[in-house]
């Protein structure tokens, strides 16, 4: 059975509605237990509809914490449209802490559309596609680097072949406001929220913000400013005097931007995040637990460019990202003024 909108939550009338997702959990110790999951909805008169998620991934903080803040602080009066808000999208990992549901195992940004005859991610997906993410105009998924990696701080962006659906999309990250916003090739797209919005042809705008399992002062501050960015430049809240930062627009390559660890052990890195590197460089060294006299392996970039991500623990393994590059991208091809 798919899951079904709760009797007080709305998206045709004017108000702030605060409606708790009844996802049925049965466990060992709770037969008929359920999972209540906190979807906000915000709306006053005709307006574009911007739908917020955090929480994809139950150890990436930024998100929750600026979307509970947003939930409780915004007011219809203050909006010309509507604006939903996700701030736990995977809430059981975001109760454990962890990038994957402890319920089922699952990876909430791997399954998408979701399946409403599914395990409890691929459910809670099957709604968010089918009730949210389909009346939305814009989507803003709240990311950071969880346990395993550490960003500087970026807006994440995808390469798409609708020019007009790209343009639009670059201009929102440049108003976003971070202070880079990254054209991101992923490993494997297959699933993610990301994909199934670009395909329908809708703006999507994800974040990397920090990591290593903390929250940091400068990176909740980019999260808050950019939701107050995003929501004026979809004219949905009146602009105001404060001035959108200076974003810089990179792009992973498709050769050469992912380093992976060549073998199990202690990671030095040598780079701080958002310092160039050349090709060639040693950005790290891999230090050997069970082999005292062997030299660390050396580490090299294999491209020109800026380092963006690094591993957020010292032990690593075999083939885990240790480090990406990222090089400068020109975006003047495209109309940066041009609104939704």
């Amino acid at each position: 059975m798919p899951v079904s909108l709760p009797d007080n939550l709305t998206f045709d009338q004017d108000g702030k509605f605060i409606s708790l997702l009844k996802i049925p959990n049965s466990t060992n110790t709770s037969g008929w237990g359920s999972l209540l999951l906190p979807v906000i909805v915000v709306r006053n008169g005709n307006g574009p509809t911007v739908l917020f998620t955090g929480g994809n991934h139950g150890d990436e903080y930024e998100g929750p914490i600026a979307l509970r803040k947003l939930a409780n602080e915004l007011k219809p009066e203050q909006i010309q449209g509507q604006v939903i808000i996700v701030p736990y999208l995977n809430y059981p990992a975001v109760l454990a802490g962890t990038r994957l549901s402890p319920v089922d195992g699952l990876n909430m940004n791997r399954s998408f559309p979701g399946s409403p005859d599914g395990s409890m991610t691929p459910m809670i997906a099957d709604f968010v596609y089918r009730e949210l993410v389909l009346r939305s105009d814009v989507v803003v998924d709240f990311h950071s680097g969880g346990n395993s990696m550490v960003f500087e701080p970026c807006v994440v962006i995808h390469h798409l072949e609708d020019t007009e659906q790209m343009k639009k999309t670059v201009a929102a990250a440049q108003q976003f406001g971070a202070p880079i916003s990254l054209v991101l090739r992923e490993l494997d797209s297959k699933g993610m929220l990301d994909t199934v919005v670009e395909n329908c042809g809708k703006i999507f705008i994800s974040t990397e913000l920090g990591g290593g399992g903390c929250v940091s002062p400068r990176t909740l501050k980019i999260a808050e400013n950019g939701i107050r960015n995003i929501l004026q430049h979809f004219e949905i809240l009146p602009p105001d005097n404060e001035v959108v930062p200076e974003t810089r627009f990179l792009e992973t390559p498709d050769i050469g931007s992912y380093i992976m660890a060549s073998q199990e052990g202690l990671y030095e890195t040598l780079v701080g995040l958002g310092e160039p590197v050349l090709k060639g460089q040693i950005i790290g060294r891999i230090h050997s637990l069970t082999h005292i006299d062997a030299p660390a392996v050396k580490v090299h970039s294999q491209i020109d460019g800026v380092l963006i991500t690094r591993a957020g623990r010292a032990s690593v393994k075999n083939w885990d990202t240790i480090a990406v590059i990222a090089t400068d991208l020109d975006v003047s091809e495209f109309d940066v003024n041009l609104a939704v």
